[in-house]
């Protein structure tokens, strides 16, 4: 270990609070940087014994106020580190106001963009303007901006172009291939009342407008009724979105079997094996800076069907580990047939889809992997450090 480089790594999630890929992120990228520095992980929740954990101050109502007190919290604890390196909105404020306290660089992973997200004030109202400000500052004036895909870079660059191109660098997310591996058991499979006999498609994710889950629901409607719909979705960002989606599954269970849905988010066990068993999983995002979901997706072996947005392309090879279906805002009814045509093609064709998952194991085992890119941050943190 490098003793005397001292990272704080700050974040809003981390196990076993984790409960999106930002947090999946944290919770690897820690792992792997552990033995390489001397590393400190400050996060916000509840007590954990691997992480100091930080709450708001008491007596605040508002939800992302509450945040950014918890961050004043998180920048008064890292005194004496060497760097900070912040995760997401819900953390870049304390890593700016760290830089600025005690003269260090602050590194800001991008998994989103504020700008590019404004269903974001359906969830926050009032508090989108302040989790655009806090991301906005704190990427303007950090020492390195980390994207996790070239798509995420050009995004970086096209919504702060104050940001000098030379401090953005593109370090991809990785993913642990001897954890998500093929599991050929079916209790998982048996518990959630899957008809084995029937293929599947399954969905996982959190019920949040970027994920696409509405437009999934939409182009259902086109599956062929052979094939069985497996949402793993749960954890709404809104009240009426959350209403959406429950009326868009019952219209579809009315009108078809084969309509499973798990409201809870299951632990990784239970969806390593429900994606193992699918013909595909499908992700039909509207925005993606990477996609962490198709990774472990191929790591399981199974063909993946997504939009083309983001860095989804650099994940997905179209027509070898999966197929890509391009993603227009302003014409999504045809989005809609057609992702449904891409669905219902792989659903169908066990060949293809036993062929497409083999391809994307091989892919993920050989090209993405988190040891890679701890190495990379590290790397990045000693530039820095050498000024």
């Amino acid at each position: 270990m490098e003793s005397t480089l001292k990272v704080a790594l700050l974040t809003r999630e981390y196990p076993p609070e984790v409960y999106g890929g930002a947090g999946v992120h944290v919770e690897y990228l820690a792992r792997e940087l552990a033995p390489l520095v001397g590393l400190t992980v400050h996060c916000q929740g509840a007590d954990r014994p691997t992480a100091v954990a930080h709450r708001p101050a008491p007596g605040l109502r508002d939800a992302v106020l509450r945040t950014f007190s918890a961050d004043l919290s998180m920048a008064d604890a890292v005194a004496g580190a060497d760097l900070v390196h912040s995760h997401t909105w819900y953390a870049n404020l304390a890593g700016h106001l760290a830089a600025l306290r005690y003269g260090i660089p602050h590194v800001m992973t991008m998994h989103s963009l504020e700008p590019l997200r404004p269903w974001k004030a359906e969830q926050l109202g009032g508090g989108y303007a302040l989790s655009s400000w806090a991301e906005q500052v704190a990427a303007t004036s950090a020492a390195a901006v980390v994207a996790v895909s070239e798509g995420m870079r050009a995004d970086v660059r096209a919504a702060y172009p104050g940001i000098p191109p030379e401090r953005i660098r593109v370090i991809r997310n990785g993913i642990d291939t001897s954890e998500y591996a093929p599991d050929t058991g079916t209790d998982v499979l048996v518990k959630h009342g899957i008809d084995m006999s029937r293929p599947y498609v399954v969905f996982v994710g959190r019920i949040t407008r970027q994920k696409g889950l509405p437009v999934l629901l939409r182009a259902a409607s086109a599956l062929d009724p052979s094939a069985q719909l497996v949402l793993c979705a749960g954890a709404p960002d809104t009240r009426e979105l959350a209403a959406e989606v429950t009326e868009l599954v019952a219209g579809l269970q009315a009108s078809r079997s084969g309509v499973i849905w798990s409201r809870e988010m299951l632990p990784t066990p239970s969806v390593i094996q429900l994606r193992t068993h699918a013909r595909a999983v499908a992700c039909p995002s509207v925005d993606e800076p990477l996609g962490i979901v198709n990774l472990e997706a191929m790591a399981c072996e199974t063909a993946v069907v997504a939009s083309d947005v983001g860095g989804i392309p650099e994940v997905v090879d179209d027509g070898v580990t999966g197929t890509l279906v391009h993603y227009d805002a302003s014409a999504e009814a045809d989005f809609q047939r057609r992702l449904a045509e891409a669905v219902n093609r792989v659903a169908l064709d066990g060949t293809l889809a036993a062929a497409q998952g083999a391809a994307g194991r091989h892919r993920a085992v050989t090209e993405f992997s988190w040891t890679a890119v701890a190495q990379q941050t590290v790397d990045l943190y000693r530039t820095l450090l050498r000024g």
